[in-house]
C-alpha cells in the first residue's frame, strides 16, 4: 500500500469516530467493536485502524481498558482545545449554540488582546493590521470579506506579543472563520462592521489600551447582534 494512500484511510478513520463520538452516536462508556470486526466495517487494515485509535486516544476521546476493549470516555477527559475536535464540535453544534459559546469566548479574550495590542504592538505589526484592514474595505464578496476579517484579528493577536493568545488563535481559527462566514452572509452588506474594526486599528495606532478594549467588545457585540436579527428576519 502506497503511504499516501495509508494515510488517506488513517486520516478517514479519525475523523469518522471522532465524529461519532463528538456528536453523541458513540456514547460516553461505550465500547467499540473488536479490532478486527471495525476495521472490516470501515473497510481499512488493522494496522491503519491501530494508528488512528492512537491518535483518538492522545486527544481524549478514547481509552484501552484491559478485559474490556476499547471504550469512549467521558467528555470531561476529552481535549476539547485539539484543532480536530474543536472543529468536529463546532460542525456538529446546533448554529445558536455554536454561536453563543464561540462569543461568549471572544467577549473574554479579544478586549484584553486589543488592550495588550495597543500596549505593545510594533510599528511592523501595526501596518500588518492596516494591510487586513485595507483588505477588509476592497473585498469584493463575503467569502473575500471573512478571510480578511480572520486575518484583521489574526493580526491583531500577534501584536499582543503573548505567544499563548497566538496559539489559542491558532486552535480556535477554523471556528472563527466560520462565525465569520456566518455573520457576513446574515449581513445586508457584509462590510457593515468596517467602522468598528476602524476603531479598533485606530486605538491601536494611537496606543490607547481602554479605547482599543472598548472598540473591540463594541466589534464583537455588534457582529453577534447582527447574526441574531438576520437569522430572526429569515
Amino acid at each position: 500500500m502506497r503511504a499516501g494512500h495509508a494515510r488517506s484511510l488513517h486520516s478517514h478513520v479519525v475523523r469518522e469516530l471522532g465524529t461519532r463520538i463528538v456528536v453523541g452516536d458513540l456514547k460516553p462508556g461505550d465500547v467499540l467493536p473488536r479490532e478486527e470486526t471495525l476495521a472490516e466495517t470501515m473497510e481499512v487494515s488493522r494496522t491503519a485502524l491501530r494508528e488512528a485509535l492512537k491518535v483518538l486516544s492522545a486527544k481524549g476521546l478514547i481509552e484501552a481498558r484491559p478485559k474490556i476493549g476499547t471504550r469512549v470516555r467521558s467528555m470531561d477527559d476529552w481535549n476539547l482545545l485539539d484543532a480536530d475536535v474543536l472543529s468536529w464540535r463546532c460542525e456538529s453544534m446546533p448554529t445558536d449554540d455554536f454561536v453563543e459559546k464561540l462569543v461568549e469566548m471572544r467577549e473574554i479574550i479579544e478586549p484584553a488582546a486589543a488592550a495588550a495590542a495597543a500596549e505593545r504592538r510594533s510599528d511592523t505589526q501595526l501596518a500588518a493590521m492596516r494591510e487586513a484592514y485595507d483588505r477588509m474595505a476592497s473585498a469584493a464578496d463575503s467569502n473575500a470579506w471573512s478571510e480578511a476579517d480572520l486575518l484583521f484579528h489574526q493580526t491583531m493577536l500577534r501584536a499582543t506579543g503573548n505567544e499563548l493568545m497566538i496559539s489559542l488563535f491558532s486552535v480556535v481559527e477554523n471556528a472563527l472563520r466560520m462565525f465569520f462566514v456566518l455573520s457576513a452572509e446574515n449581513a445586508g452588506n457584509f462590510a457593515y462592521s468596517l467602522p468598528h474594526h476602524l476603531q479598533v486599528l485606530e486605538a491601536i495606532a494611537n496606543k490607547n489600551p481602554q479605547a482599543a478594549r472598548q472598540a473591540m467588545h463594541d466589534t464583537v457585540a455588534d457582529s453577534y447582534a447582527n447574526v441574531r436579527a438576520n437569522k430572526g428576519n429569515k
